[in-house]
Order: structure tokens, then C-alpha cells, then sequence
């Protein structure tokens, strides 16, 4: 019986953590094959440094968090920050995503919501619904939860609820190795919010820790 296969595609390289992580990782542990293609290093981030010197510790970053997780490889499409919508365009983008798609034949896709308003998230969230609409994308398609104000957008599609009580320290740990993030504003609040947040999915859902995703193909 062949293994499933997982793709995360996502902006930045730590957004599959904080969108899917406990998942990821419980996945991995249930033995699927879990894949992550991110569009930017993220070198916007710290804007004071050399973008070449940003990259490569996000690249290390990333790779050391994929270890924790135990993913099978992330992949870097060197987007800039806040420039999706154009080089999404000029790099012909949608078709080198849809040659990976072809060669790793996943049986679910996690990407980013409409809800979320970052500009570069909701330019990945546009661009996996343009390709399921033209049918580039066959499987299963889940967005992460995504807290704010307003979630009309969301509340009458289906939902996926995953456990994720035995891998939330899995979660946590991943994110922790990105450490070039440390010094950002908000970046506590950050890793204080994905906890509540996965305490509360679980309270709502019978577990101790939980995400939730929703369900657009």
C-alpha cells in the first residue's frame, strides 16, 4: 500500500508550523509522507540585515524545524516579501507549482485561508483556489484556522478537526528553532496566541489540543 502524501504550501517558513504543525507532525507519526513548499525566506523580516545573511539562517531554520517534525524536505521558491502577486506572474509560478503537484501526487494539500489578511498569505490562499478552479489542483485542499474578527467567509464549509494533544510539544519545539524571529515585535505573543489557540480547538472539540482546517476542494 503506497503512503499517503502531505503537501504544505505556504508564504514563509515558519507559517506550516503555526497553521499545521501539530498535524504535520502527527501525520508523520501515523506514517504519511508530509512535504513543505514555502514561497519567501522571509528576509523582509529584518529589513537591517543583508537579505543573503536572512536567508540562509531562515533556510537553516527551516530545515532544522522540518527534522523536528520529521517532514520529508522543504522546498524554496525564493519569492520577495510583499511582492507575490507580481513574481507569482514573472516566475510562472503557478505552473512550476503545478509540475510539483504532478510529482508528488498528494492526497491532501494545507495552504493558507481567505480570512487571514496578511497580504502574502492571501496571495497563496488566491492562487491554490485559482488552480483548483482550474482543475490543477484534483485533491483534497484545507485552509488553517485563522482567528479574527470576522470568519463569514468560512463558517459553511466543511471542517477537518485533528488532535493534536500528542504532537502540540512537537509544535512548539519547531517553532522555537527559529530563532532569527525572536526579536521581532510580537513574536511572544505569537507562540502565547498558537497555544490558546490549539487549547481552545481541543476544549471545542473533546481533546486537550486541537487545529482545525477547512475544507475549499
Amino acid at each position: 500500500m503506497k503512503k499517503e502524501k502531505i503537501l504544505v504550501i505556504c508564504a514563509h517558513n515558519d507559517d506550516q508550523i503555526i497553521g499545521c504543525g501539530g498535524t504535520f507532525a502527527k501525520y508523520v507519526r501515523e506514517g504519511k509522507i508530509v512535504k513543505t513548499i514555502v514561497f519567501a525566506y522571509g528576509e523582509k523580516s529584518h529589513p537591517h540585515y543583508k537579505p543573503q545573511i536572512i536567508q540562509k539562517q531562515r533556510v537553516r531554520e527551516a530545515i532544522e524545524s522540518d527534522k523536528i517534525l520529521k517532514g520529508k524536505g522543504i522546498k524554496f521558491l525564493g519569492l520577495k516579501d510583499a511582492q507575490f502577486e507580481k513574481e507569482i506572474k514573472e516566475k510562472n509560478i503557478k505552473e512550476l507549482i503545478f509540475d510539483l503537484i504532478k510529482k508528488e501526487k498528494p492526497n491532501k494539500i494545507f495552504t493558507h485561508s481567505n480570512d487571514d489578511f496578511h497580504p502574502d498569505h492571501n496571495s497563496v490562499y488566491k492562487l491554490m483556489k485559482e488552480m483548483i478552479s482550474e482543475k490543477k489542483i484534483t485533491c483534497n485542499v484545507y485552509t488553517f484556522d485563522v482567528w479574527n474578527i470576522i470568519k463569514l467567509k468560512k463558517r459553511d464549509l466543511p471542517k477537518l478537526v485533528v488532535d493534536i494533544s500528542d504532537t502540540y510539544k512537537t509544535k512548539s519545539e519547531a517553532l522555537k528553532v527559529h530563532k532569527s524571529q525572536y526579536n521581532l515585535p510580537g513574536i511572544i505573543g505569537l507562540r502565547f496566541r498558537m497555544f490558546i489557540h490549539a487549547l481552545i480547538n481541543g476544549l471545542n472539540h473533546g481533546y486537550k489540543y486541537a487545529e482545525v482546517f477547512y475544507k475549499i476542494k
